[in-house]
């Protein structure tokens, strides 16, 4: 008798075939999950975060999504379906609120910057539209370079570039393309 060498079903050939070639992914599918669910990244969904200041409430934001970059070299948390503010005053009420459709805070710098659709509003008759504002913790300043439309109760200010401190008092548009006067209606 002959010597088989070593054994092996022929009827688990095919079977072996299909396992090899049936698990083929598609590149850009494989791509998409890895750029979704990296480890450096958390995600959050109906995000509500409230900063407070010597037991008082300062500013309320809430998102629909917040990606929290921890990578070492940029941490973030970024709002990429917009995001809504609400600022607090000394005694607790409203001050402002800035919504706008994207966000994000770079935690090392202590810098936000909000674009696409910015509005801010006080609740002094003030109403600041911009597509992008900037705000850095350590100046404790309020800037865009950007065109920005400027209502205040007495003047609607058109511009390029603003800059204010992080109260909105004293805002400055830099380069103002025109001043319009508000009338008021007569009591």
């Amino acid at each position: 008798m002959a010597d088989a060498g070593p054994f092996f079903p022929l009827f688990l050939l095919p079977l072996v075939v299909c396992l090899l070639t049936g698990c083929v992914n598609d590149p850009a599918e494989v791509a998409e999950l890895q750029r979704k669910y990296t480890a450096d990244v958390e995600v959050a969904h109906g995000v509500r975060m409230v900063y407070s200041d010597s037991a008082k409430i300062r500013v309320i934001v809430t998102a629909p999504t917040m990606l929290n970059y921890v990578d070492n070299a940029d941490q973030r948390q970024e709002f990429p379906d917009g995001m809504h503010l609400t600022f607090f005053d000394e005694f607790q009420d409203t001050s402002s609120t800035l919504i706008a459709k994207w966000g994000v805070y770079r935690q090392r710098k202590n810098e936000i910057t909000v674009r696409d659709s910015v509005v801010w509003e006080s609740v002094d008759e003030q109403r600041l539209e911009t597509e992008e504002l900037n705000w850095e913790e350590k100046s404790a300043r309020i800037y865009t370079n950007k065109f920005v439309i400027l209502r205040q109760p007495d003047y609607l200010i058109t511009g390029h570039g603003l800059e204010a401190d992080q109260n909105f008092e004293n805002a400055t548009v830099l380069e103002v393309d025109g001043r319009i006067p508000m009338s008021r209606p007569r009591q």
